[in-house]
């Protein structure tokens, strides 16, 4: 490791992404495709490093949310398949000329796309549908796809490399009634769109959770998002965290009764027979929110649990390390096997993704295996 590395860095476990995937894989049949989701870098976890990791996998395909995403995985030497699920229109241009795939959800994408199409003189370029089966973000409406279907029977520039669609409770046991009517609306365009254009193409809905749970509807390929990452929708079933966010001891401080408070606003109160902490190098511009401090969570030094203690700074935050065996450069884990990213989601009532994605760039990804 570099000395940059060795202060703070979310380390990539190799062999969790791999053995994640493989699970995944291991829940379709061997002629489903299967597409990995690396947007907003791959979850927090480094887009570059996680697309080489799927990659060498064998993943079918990659997505990302927005064109640059895509295209800074084209600059990094990704040469497989990339979906552009949000394209937009601003960036056609460059999409074209770096060979990502927009996903289409409206026709005036489609019309603006086949325009700059037609100037450079292309055919066939390959395009992905979004249908709205009822999550009702992107995507034709049912009522919208008599136009697409005109549209795309007169047209040449582009070729519909897939029809795909999204579900929005997949899980959640309790509302399958729901993702089973957005199912077979799913079904009914793709079967639409398919009779239009005298071909069939790839169909797609199943996200993670689907593909747990719904593995009957994994159609031509699936869309594996969180789940590579260590997150299961379904439980009993134990994934294995794709990262761990660590970083060394700066300072250790024994402090004792009348050395006044720790830490912005004065918050963390020394205890009668004294405290020790530790300074480590994260804070709330590295992903620590702010709503971890005083107390409320605990990370992980030499097999113990230390609780925080005093307000999270931007760039650092202190432990209150008392009784515990500790030296400036031990290693803290902010989460990963212990705590887990859904623990600390738990604590701040939201959702393990936004723990991950909240992980700056600044930090530095490490593939560790």
């Amino acid at each position: 490791m570099t000395r940059e590395e060795e202060f703070s860095r979310l380390e990539i476990n190799l062999r969790a992404c791999v053995d994640n995937y493989r699970y995944f894989r291991s829940r379709i049949q061997s002629s489903t495709k299967l597409l990995v989701l690396v947007k907003a870098n791959a979850y927090g976890h480094g887009a570059v490093e996680f697309a080489s990791i799927m990659q060498n996998a064998g993943a079918d395909y990659l997505a990302v949310a927005t064109p640059l995403e895509g295209m800074e995985l084209r600059k990094a030497g990704i040469s497989m398949p990339v979906l552009v699920l949000t394209a937009g229109t601003d960036y056609f241009p460059e999409l074209i000329s770096s060979r990502l795939e927009p996903g289409i959800p409206n026709m005036e994408s489609l019309r603006i796309l086949c325009d700059t199409l037609e100037e450079k003189g292309l055919k066939d370029f390959p395009v992905h549908i979004k249908l709205d089966t009822g999550m009702h973000r992107l995507g034709f409406m049912k009522s919208e796809l008599a136009e697409l279907l005109d549209f795309l029977k007169d047209n040449r520039q582009v070729k519909v490399k897939s029809v795909y669609s999204h579900l929005s409770v997949a899980d959640e046991p309790d509302k399958d009634e729901f993702t089973l009517a957005q199912i077979r609306m799913f079904t009914e365009g793709a079967d639409a769109i398919t009779s239009a254009l005298g071909y069939r193409p790839v169909r797609h809905i199943l996200n993670s959770a689907g593909i747990q749970r719904f593995p009957q509807y994994q159609f031509d390929m699936v869309r594996l998002g969180v789940g590579v990452y260590g997150i299961s929708a379904v439980p009993g079933v134990k994934l294995s965290p794709a990262a761990s966010l660590k970083c060394k001891i700066l300072q250790i401080k024994r402090l004792k009764e009348g050395d006044g408070a720790i830490g912005y606003g004065r918050h963390g109160s020394i205890a009668p027979e004294g405290t020790v902490i530790a300074t480590i190098p994260v804070g709330y511009a590295d992903g620590i929110d702010r709503h971890l401090g005083c107390g409320r969570a605990s990370f992980s030094l030499n097999g113990h649990r230390v609780p925080t203690i005093g307000n999270i700074c931007m760039d650092m935050c202190m432990l209150d390390i008392t009784g515990v065996q500790a030296s400036v450069g031990d290693t803290v884990t902010i989460f990963g096997e212990d705590p887990t990213v859904s623990e600390l989601a738990s604590l701040l009532g939201t959702i393990p993704y936004e723990i991950m994605t909240s992980v700056p760039r600044r930090i530095p990804r490490v593939i560790v295996k």
